[in-house]
């Protein structure tokens, strides 16, 4: 049973191969989730996970079911495996946005049906897949290039690493003290195939000559109580004008959204000429059409046999 907790789930042909299939047209994919239910549950909400994700179940002739986090309630209603077995009677997939990583690790554990990961505290695939997508339409390949994180590395960071290392990328990542990578993480994504991985405590030395410049908010969810001394560390880490005037003439801005104009990215920016917010926030749709294909066609999908 494949599953895709983690980008790195995918190997490097098979994150190609994903890609392939985002940017097929439905007609060419035909109808592999026909007659088949998907489970799309969320602790945490969301706005375009949950868009991108029903309408990609519904291109592919499937039927998603909206569940919020309380309605299952994990470990408190029910066993996190309870809920998997008899999900996994209903539907050919389950895909959940949790707030624990170890959650997923459970459902994927019971092997019943394929197990999608639509974030979770130490990683968000799904987002890196569109990443991918959105800098491969504009470079055509990612080889060579440089990418540049500028902010905490969270967990659409840790994904954001594993794809560009994947897809042969130099990784820069620009992060105040104390929330950078370890250096057993910064060893680990080196391993997966990145041509050279630096980290360094300033943002303009992190986006200097960088073909696409990344970000994501201060705070995140669940990070609130934190608001203040975030915004303090922080400083000097928002990409406006200046930063982006250090990275390639051609640079493209990429942030996951929701974003905060002022905070960790300037108007200017956003909503400048470099941006590709929009289309990068549109190939999420795009990029999980291609991972539910792909997950079809491992798993050997076929009607009357789901498991």
């Amino acid at each position: 049973m494949r599953h895709f907790l983690d980008t790195v789930d995918l190997s490097r042909n098979e994150l190609a191969r994903v890609l392939e299939l985002a940017t097929q047209r439905q007609e060419s994919l035909g109808w592999p989730l026909a007659d088949y239910g998907v489970a799309l549950i969320f602790e945490k909400p969301s706005n375009r996970t949950r868009q991108s994700m029903e309408m990609a179940v519904v291109q592919l002739g499937g039927h998603p079911i909206f569940t919020r986090g309380e309605e299952v309630g994990f470990d408190v209603r029910e066993t996190v495996e309870d809920i998997t077995r008899i999900m996994a009677g209903y539907h050919a997939m389950i895909a959940a946005r949790v707030f624990s990583h170890t959650v997923l690790e459970r459902m994927a554990s019971s092997n019943a049906v394929p197990i999608i990961n639509m974030l979770s505290d130490k990683s968000h695939p799904l987002q890196s897949l569109a990443d991918v997508l959105t800098m491969r339409e504009e470079f055509g390949s990612l080889k060579g290039k440089t990418v540049a994180w500028i902010g905490d590395y969270n967990n659409v960071a840790r994904s954001l690493a594993e794809a560009c290392a994947l897809e042969g990328a130099h990784l820069r990542l620009g992060c105040p003290s104390g929330y950078g990578a370890s250096d057993d993480e910064l060893a680990r994504v080196t391993a997966l195939g990145a041509p050279s991985v630096q980290q360094v405590t300033s943002a303009e030395k992190a986006a200097v000559g960088a073909h696409a410049v990344h970000t994501d908010v201060f705070v995140s969810m669940g990070q609130e109580a934190e608001t203040e001394r975030r915004k303090h560390d922080f400083a000097g880490f928002q990409v406006d004008e200046a930063l982006m005037s250090v990275a390639d003439r051609n640079a493209i801005f990429m942030h996951c959204l929701p974003a905060h104009r002022g905070l960790e990215v300037s108007g200017e920016v956003i909503d400048g000429p470099a941006s590709r917010v929009e289309r990068q926030a549109h190939n999420r749709m795009h990029a999980a059409r291609g991972l539910l294909a792909f997950l079809c066609e491992v798993n050997d999908i076929t009607k009357g046999d789901t498991k």
